[in-house]
């Protein structure tokens, strides 16, 4: 198992960091107006579609209430994220999330869909993400931990359109964990097989960096210079097979009540990026 418990006061940063993030405001600016002017290349696609799957707890909802957050520049709670940690996944619906922009009845051209967490027993099953990648399943479906969608089911979508279907997959994980279990483990090496025999493109994100490494809580600079979070990173590529350049760190918004420009700049690149790699994949279909 990757993860082990290393004491955050023992963590050292590097002087040069290992990833290069540019922080100031002006990033900042030219990334929410990259998301406010994107459009898909694909005419026939009305939004470009991320999926976000992973352990419970990881922090999907979260993100997605953080992205709202920074696109609507204040603090919103649109996914409706858990603040408990349990073994039970708070999420038990498909559901497609878009975000509201500028003006009436506006929306971003790309939607996320968070479904249950991937825990033993009570998580989703990997066949119904299966399903979902292709677009089969039907927004509000609720999940069944006993069984899988079937085609004469209501909830599955047997006609889906190129925008039903799945543009990115994203993994997300929680940095903070100690180790991830081989059930899960398992269950997320399917489902990105599955999203590789599509085509699908496929990055991951380590949320709680700040819980897991002291220099990077007391400055989120640090992030991309903590020898700790390089590790963490290095351990979870070669235990799921996702290259290094597509896992990002992230701090999700939870606490706070007000916006944080550094929080905003490594959320808005996550997205960027994500959009792009949906963008790319979506254009060729």
């Amino acid at each position: 198992y990757f993860f082990k418990h290393c004491s955050k006061f023992s963590i050292t940063v590097l002087t040069t960091p290992w990833r290069e993030t540019t922080w100031e405001c002006e990033n900042k600016q030219e990334l929410l107006q990259y998301m406010n002017n994107f459009q898909p290349q694909n005419e026939e696609v009305k939004a470009i579609r991320v999926l976000l799957c992973g352990p419970v707890g990881a922090g999907k909802s979260s993100f997605i209430n953080s992205v709202n957050n920074v696109l609507q520049g204040r603090m919103t709670n649109e996914a409706l994220a858990s603040s408990t940690t349990s073994d039970q996944s708070f999420t038990k619906i498909y559901k497609t999330y878009k975000i509201k922009k500028e003006g009436k009845g506006n929306f971003y051209p790309f939607v996320f869909n968070d479904v249950m967490g991937l825990e033993d027993g009570t998580g989703v099953r990997p066949d119904d993400i299966k399903i979902a990648l292709k677009g089969h399943v039907k927004d509000g479906y609720k999940f069944n931990p006993a069984s899988s969608l079937s085609d004469d089911d209501p909830g599955f979508n047997s006609s889906p359109s190129i925008s039903d279907r799945v543009h990115v997959l994203v993994c997300i994980y929680d940095a903070n964990a100690s180790e991830m279990k081989s059930s899960v483990l398992q269950k997320m090496k399917e489902i990105r097989e599955a999203a590789s025999e599509l085509g699908i493109p496929q990055l991951a994100i380590l949320t709680h960096i700040d819980s897991a490494c002291g220099e990077t809580q007391k400055n989120l600079r640090n992030v991309y210079r903590s020898k700790h979070l390089k590790k963490k990173m290095g351990d979870f590529s070669s235990s799921l097979g996702i290259p290094m350049n597509c896992i990002l760190l992230m701090k999700n918004y939870s606490h706070e009540i007000q916006l944080n420009p550094d929080v905003d700049t490594l959320i808005l690149s996550a997205l960027r990026l994500m959009v792009d790699f949906g963008d790319d994949y979506a254009d060729k279909l």
